[in-house]
């Protein structure tokens, strides 16, 4: 595999190029004497991978969804702040402006990190005939493409890695969601062949951090990402008559149990590459609090579920001193809980005004751990498609079914997966998730009960944290305040920031898109922008095209 030459150069490549008229590429003619100018497959994938949440660089899906996540509040700044690109301006449902690349990390992540070098991990793998590496890698790629084009909108996409180009055009989110399922179709293909260079044993060596080489895993993977291309076109006239039928197929060939969840996993030696994202030692969300909307939910305030307490806030949200569970409201930061005690301990368990990381995560649970396992996707999330996906086509007793065993999974994701550091006598047990379930409140007692408020929500629970991107998609997919066929709001009690809290440059509109990485596009690409009106201060505003009837 030749030496991988970075998105944000091909300018300058292609420029010194023209003008030397040099056939030779420039990574032949410099080798560096201190690194190989080629790598083997087995080499590539496991950085790929990394980057999928979020590397040693911190370029990845989760640095972004600390941005994301504030949208859908799943959190908040512990400290109001109307300074530009603070955390609070996410609170407020802002964008990013002048020339910070807050919320670009996953444009880094798929055009530099992913990129050209899963391309060229492919083409090799196919030249060597490791079918189920090249299978691997086209999995990987449409799972960031479906993900990069819901999150900004328009891509570039044809001219992406073009290396002869000056400027490149963006492409229709439409024409990205076609390329997503071509490559899924690839992928399968290819992780359906034997022989060759296929081998678990070899696969494994790239793969040691999350299938260790299991193909038939990869291949529910795919699935996973098919059924979520379908999941995402829900108000598209079409859904209820071929495009939910798709959603209930692929997830139906996908994650059966959460053995088959990919969770990037994490050595947590004591050096960044191997850590954690969210833990205490790469120190990245140490202003962040949980949100009032999900403590509310999660403790039985809201109209949905109303009083139940849900046992899941010991393992992936933090009580107060008072062992009280309350959330940040919007743009208020802890000072908006007028009873300190009830003020939320960091995600590391540290006191609610403190910002610094702890030395040691013995008092961090979930994914907020060093050497936690962080999920790209689970079996729950797919349930909660499949209920979703049944409810909408007219299937009540199918949708009840799969939003049953979506809750039942996330509960045993966090009791097998995520037992670490829970306090003792708030560790769930088979039997006080059965009592949950058995809870009409929770699970209605009949399908004529089940509404997509109960699908929506508890699906938002089950996504916490490492799913607020995805979190992010279904708010859109319901512009936030929707109501269902009853007139209840489909996210009930749910309110986004309004008046003064809502950010000034959106004028008056909530957010559905992210501006374009600033440290590629707006000093490379501006000519196009300008051509899209994508430099507009409420750019950010634009509806996506997923999001639309």
């Amino acid at each position: 595999m030749k030496l991988i030459l970075k998105y944000s150069a091909i300018i300058i490549t292609a420029s010194a190029i023209s003008i030397s008229g040099c056939k030779k590429k420039i990574q032949d003619a410099y080798l560096n004497p201190n690194a190989p100018s080629t790598i083997t497959v087995e080499e590539a994938l496991a950085p790929i991978i990394s980057t999928m949440v979020a590397n040693s660089a911190g370029s990845g899906a989760i640095n972004d969804s600390r941005f994301a996540g504030s949208y859908v509040q799943y959190w908040g700044n512990s400290v109001v702040s109307t300074a530009a690109n603070s955390q609070s301006q996410y609170d407020r449902m802002g964008g990013t402006s002048g020339v910070s690349d807050n919320a670009g990390s996953q444009w880094r992540a798929h055009y530099y990190d992913i990129g050209q070098n899963c391309i060229n991990m492919i083409r090799q793998a196919e030249e060597q005939q490791k079918w189920d590496y090249a299978g691997v890698g086209q999995a990987i790629f449409a799972w960031s493409w479906l993900q990069l084009t819901d999150y900004h909108g328009e891509v570039i996409l044809k001219d992406a890695f073009n290396a002869q180009l000056f400027t490149f055009k963006f492409d229709k989110e439409e024409d990205v969601y076609t390329y997503v399922r071509s490559l899924c179709r690839q992928a399968i293909a290819n992780l359906n062949k034997t022989g060759g260079g296929v081998s678990q044993t070899n696969l494994a060596k790239g793969d040691a951090w999350l299938y260790n080489g299991d193909v038939n895993k990869w291949k529910k993977f795919v699935y996973a990402v098919m059924a979520r291309s379908f999941m995402h076109l829900s108000n598209k006239a079409s859904f209820k008559t071929t495009l939910a039928d798709s959603v209930l197929f692929y997830s139906n060939l996908s994650f059966s149990s959460n053995a088959d969840n990919p969770y990037v996993r994490f050595a947590a030696t004591g050096i960044s590459a191997n850590s954690n994202f969210f833990g205490p030692f790469r120190n990245n969300i140490s202003g962040l609090r949980q949100g009032a909307y999900i403590a509310d939910m999660m403790q039985g305030r809201l109209p949905v579920f109303n009083g139940v307490v849900d046992p899941r806030s010991w393992y992936i949200l933090k009580p107060g001193i008072s062992n009280i569970f309350r959330g940040v409201p919007v743009f208020g930061g802890i000072a908006g809980i007028s009873v300190v005690n009830d003020r939320p301990l960091n995600f590391w368990g540290g006191p609610s005004a403190s910002t610094v990381a702890p030395v040691l995560d013995t008092g961090c649970t979930f994914i907020f751990r060093n050497a936690a396992p962080m999920p790209v996707m689970t079996a729950a999330e797919i349930q909660f498609m499949r209920a979703e996906a049944a409810y909408r086509k007219g299937d009540p007793a199918t949708a009840l079914a799969a939003y049953t065993q979506g809750i039942r999974l996330h509960f045993d994701m966090l009791i097998n997966d995520y037992p670490a550091n829970i306090k003792t006598s708030r560790e769930i047990t088979p039997a006080i998730r059965d009592a949950f379930l058995a809870n009409t409140s929770v699970v209605p007692a009949t399908p004529a009960g089940l509404t997509l408020s109960h699908i929506m929500m508890q699906k938002y629970i089950a996504l916490f944290g490492y799913g607020s991107l995805e979190t992010w998609v279904d708010m859109r997919r319901y512009h936030y305040i929707d109501a269902d066929e009853n007139g209840n709001q489909v996210y009930r009690g749910f309110a986004p920031p309004a008046g003064t809290n809502l950010f000034p440059d959106n004028n008056g509109k909530l957010v559905y898109r992210v501006r374009y990485r600033y440290n590629s596009e707006f000093v490379w690409n501006l000519d196009v922008l300008k051509s899209m009106g994508a430099d507009a201060i409420d750019w950010h505003t634009k509806e996506t095209w997923f999001s639309k009837p």
